[in-house]
């Protein structure tokens, strides 16, 4: 089964295809979770699934599941492949869908082949992977791995004020089958890298070993607005310079370290907002990431006395929301030595790497054996439109998968 290839045409017509739903009047994909876009990226790859001859169902998150079974191996559990088809604002083509449709991709070519796996192959589609409109991210893998009640995913609201159960059931994905109903043998997610490794370094094939915990915080800075011109700088309490302070001190504290550690300010309000009145409140998110456990908890310490030392100092009032916090993922070795190895059978360089980003694999990893691949980025670019992979990539990418997948099912 190893000189077997996935269908090269097919797989990179449907990625091309599914780029271009949910466009909206200037052209840009977005396609958040839940929406009209979503609803019709869900529509078209419930569609593929069905021309595949797969049984297809919905949990009561909206995850959608194409699952290949015959008599034989129905009663065993299934080889779980897949990623998310939600978008950010702007996006690009390959984040999220390369994986979904090269997972049934892989199904379809093992299908035409005449193979006969031991145990069953699944491909799903991850409600809310992005976050954008609903918090907090890889929701549906969350809810599916059992770390977030479906009740409270259902009732989340979102950013436009809408509550993602009713958005689920408005678009007609708020499934029957509990979240619990499929329970993996194992799960494997192809992805492009979203990073400028492998292209810097003339690889191809990245064999995912582990994943970068994440620190999600809302920092919220209360001092008192005043005239611009009439206050001293000595005499005042502006909660903006108080946040500038600490984008700061993130950034000199990542960069001064000799460890992976990141920090990112990624969103920042003022009020009253006004160009001639001194900041009464700041808000502002903190991104913090590091693949070991205990550095991370070092830099969320750090970032706290920090933030009260700040307040005494600018006689500021500052307080902290916890948005989300996920511990360092390491996936299953075995795996990623079936990814090394199917690299070389393919004479494709690969290369071990840890994932600055969070997926779907790191909740799935909570309950079964899971591993990535990844694939070269041009430039490093993702959540942008010019994210790109190299057609070959993509398809050497998906015969990497496919290899892994024989061998994950041959017994």
């Amino acid at each position: 089964m190893t000189a077997l290839s996935i269908n090269a045409e097919r797989l990179l017509g449907r990625i091309r295809e599914l780029g271009q739903i949910g466009r909206d009047e200037d052209a840009r994909l977005v396609r958040l979770a839940a929406s009209d876009a979503d609803k019709a990226g869900r529509d078209a790859f419930v569609a593929w699934i069905g021309d595949a001859g797969l049984e297809v169902a919905v949990d009561r998150i909206g995850n959608i599941f194409g699952i290949w079974k015959d008599g034989a191996n129905a009663g065993r559990a299934p080889i779980l492949l897949g990623s998310h088809i939600d978008t950010v604002i702007n996006a690009g083509i390959y984040d999220g869908c390369y994986g979904v449709l090269s997972g049934l991709e892989v199904i379809e070519t093992l299908k035409a082949a005449g193979y006969t796996p031991a145990r069953p192959i699944a491909v799903a589609a991850f409600t809310n992977e992005e976050g954008v409109r609903y918090a907090p991210d890889m929701m549906g893998s969350l809810v599916f791995a059992g770390g977030l009640s479906v009740e409270a995913a259902l009732a989340t609201v979102g950013t436009d004020g809408t509550v993602l159960g009713a958005e689920l059931e408005r678009i007609g994905y708020a499934g029957p089958e509990e979240p619990s109903f499929l329970k993996p043998h194992a799960y494997v997610e192809l992805h492009i890298e979203q990073g400028p490794v492998l292209e810097r370094e003339g690889v191809s094939i990245g064999a995912v070993e582990n994943l970068q915990g994440i620190s999600w915080q809302r920092v919220t800075v209360d001092g008192d607005a005043n005239h611009a011109g009439t206050t001293p700088m000595s005499m005042r309490r502006d909660a903006g310079h108080a946040a500038a302070c600490v984008v700061t001190f993130l950034r000199d504290c990542a960069r001064a370290s000799n460890t992976p550690t990141v920090a990112t300010v990624g969103c920042m309000s003022f009020e009253p907002n006004a160009i001639n009145v001194i900041p009464s409140r700041a808000t502002f998110t903190v991104d913090l990431r590091d693949p070991d456990e205990q550095r991370l908890q070092a830099a969320e310490a750090a970032l706290a006395a920090y933030l009260k030392e700040l307040a005494i100092a600018e006689e500021v009032t500052i307080s902290v929301e916890r948005l989300a916090r996920f511990e360092p993922v390491t996936f299953d070795r075995k795996i990623v030595e079936l990814v090394e190895a199917a690299a070389r059978k393919r004479g494709l360089a690969s290369k071990r790497m840890t994932s600055g980003a969070g997926h779907d694999a790191q909740m799935i990893a909570r309950i079964a054996p899971s591993a990535m691949i990844f694939v070269p980025s041009l430039g490093g670019v993702s959540h942008n439109p010019r994210e790109h992979t190299p057609d070959a990539d993509l398809v050497a990418g998906a015969n990497i998968l496919l290899d892994v997948v024989t061998c994950l099912t041959a017994q």
